[in-house]
């Protein structure tokens, strides 16, 4: 409740006396519900699972999940922010905007879902049961298309309408899980839970969008549009794709390299890592559009925003890191029990990553504002490459706790290390370190 609180104060202060100052505050609310309710119940649900499952069937759930988590980001085309951001300068073109780009992440999920299932085929090809988790899985992949209706929403500081929409589903299949564990279920059933949540949630989006007095047979396809779209989206499309193989390929080489169970204990840390890493998922989609609009009235007020936005950011991480830092090993030990005590050092470490995805996440909004998604690419490319040339390294003798240092050393490099390899981003290097030496933002 301390950060949320400390989150409005900064909208109050950053944005008083501005006309979307109550709209802004309502939308973090909305948003701070929604993780909220994920860290409670989906934090109980997920300890309950991890324990249910043990460490080496939670290690194969996690292993398929990372495969198609991969090529999940490839469905979305790179689409999110700029869709965002074209539909708050041009309200006006939305139906053609949401249109077509609900044909091309429909295309590219479909794709997504062959490659993902190709993919474990040809990893472990007599792995028949990680050939059903993952093929159950990636199904949900296609109906992640509807999430365009998110964005609109999101473009109209709107996420109450998202947030009931993905709530009442995950509601819904949490208590679907605590039934299976009661019954003694095997892990397909868990699998399954997975795409039927997605499934969920695109029909409540479909719902929750007409109820709201619009019509998605207004939609249209446009081809010139859709290579407009592309155009700009290429590079977020690799840099997402880089980004989440750099966040779930340690999964797959710690289950290539070292054993499934290895994979369960580390993912275990970076889940409890991750939950904690809601608070720039809250704060900066509700500021991202008073970020586009701040460059309109000036370098000056754009720069200052900027900064002040990267300060919070800081300050938040590390809110979180330090505690975690000294009672990770306890509360591992505490909520999962001794098969999984391996895993509290590695949260401990772990947690520091935080601080470079806090930035990382408030720099998207500048490099999107400034059209230098090219960059992005390039240093998630950086991070990427550096992840996995670490980990084969480090995993070999450190197993997971070689996978963590790995990873800390990529979060800083994307987020931060690499403005200082590009002219344009000295500045917002040198702000990104200020906000981590002096994270002043009252």
């Amino acid at each position: 409740m301390l950060l949320l609180k400390i989150i409005s104060n900064f909208v109050q202060t950053t944005f008083r006396n501005r006309p979307h100052n109550q709209l802004m505050l309502t939308n973090i609310s909305w948003l701070s519900l929604d993780y909220i309710i994920r860290i409670g119940v989906g934090f109980f649900v997920s300890v309950w699972v991890t324990k249910y499952l043990g460490a080496e069937q939670y290690g194969k759930f996690s292993y398929a999940s990372a495969i198609v988590t991969i090529f999940t980001a490839f469905a979305t085309c790179g689409l999110d922010s700029i869709l965002i951001r074209n539909l708050i300068n041009n309200p006006m073109d939305a139906d053609r905007l949401l249109g077509t780009a609900y044909v091309l992440k429909i295309l590219a999920g479909l794709l997504a879902s062959v490659m993902a299932t190709l993919s474990i085929l040809i990893l472990r090809p007599t792995d028949t049961a990680q050939h059903w988790l993952v093929g159950i899985m990636a199904i949900g992949i296609v109906f992640q298309s509807t999430d365009v209706i998110s964005f609109w929403f999101q473009s109209k500081v709107l996420s109450k309408f998202t947030v009931i929409v993905k709530n009442t589903s995950f509601l819904l299949m949490s208590g679907v899980k605590i039934i299976l564990i009661l019954t003694q279920s095997t892990l397909f059933y868990f699998a399954l839970c997975v795409t039927i949540e997605f499934f969920i949630v695109s029909i409540g989006f479909i719902i929750i969008y007409h109820i709201d007095g619009n019509s998605m047979k207004t939609w249209h396809f446009s081809l010139q549009e859709s290579f407009k779209l592309l155009q700009d989206s290429w590079p977020l499309i690799f840099s997402g794709i880089i980004i989440v193989i750099y966040m779930r390929i340690d999964q797959i080489m710690l289950g290539e390299m070292i054993s499934d169970k290895e994979v369960g204990i580390y993912t275990t840390a970076i889940r409890i890592a991750e939950v904690l890493y809601f608070i720039p998922m809250v704060t900066v989609p509700t500021f991202f559009p008073s970020i586009i609009n701040a460059k309109k009235e000036g370098d000056v007020f754009f720069y200052k925003k900027l900064q002040q936005l990267y300060n919070l950011m800081a300050f938040l991480g590390y809110a979180v890191a330090i505690p975690i830092t000294f009672l990770g090993p306890y509360i591992i030990e505490f909520l999962f029990g001794h098969e999984y005590s391996r895993a509290g050092p590695m949260l401990a470490v772990f947690i520091w990553a935080g601080i470079f995805t806090n930035l990382g996440v408030a720099r998207s909004t500048f490099l999107t504002a400034m059209n230098f998604n090219k960059f992005h690419l390039v240093a998630i490319s950086s991070g990427g490459i550096v992840n996995i040339a670490l980990n084969c390294v480090l995993i070999p003798r450190y197993g997971g706790m070689g996978a963590v240092i790995a990873s800390c050393v990529a979060y800083w490099l994307a987020a931060h290390g690499s403005c200082f390899f590009y002219k344009p981003l000295y500045k917002t290097g040198g702000m990104l370190t200020k906000a981590m030496l002096y994270p002043k933002f009252w």
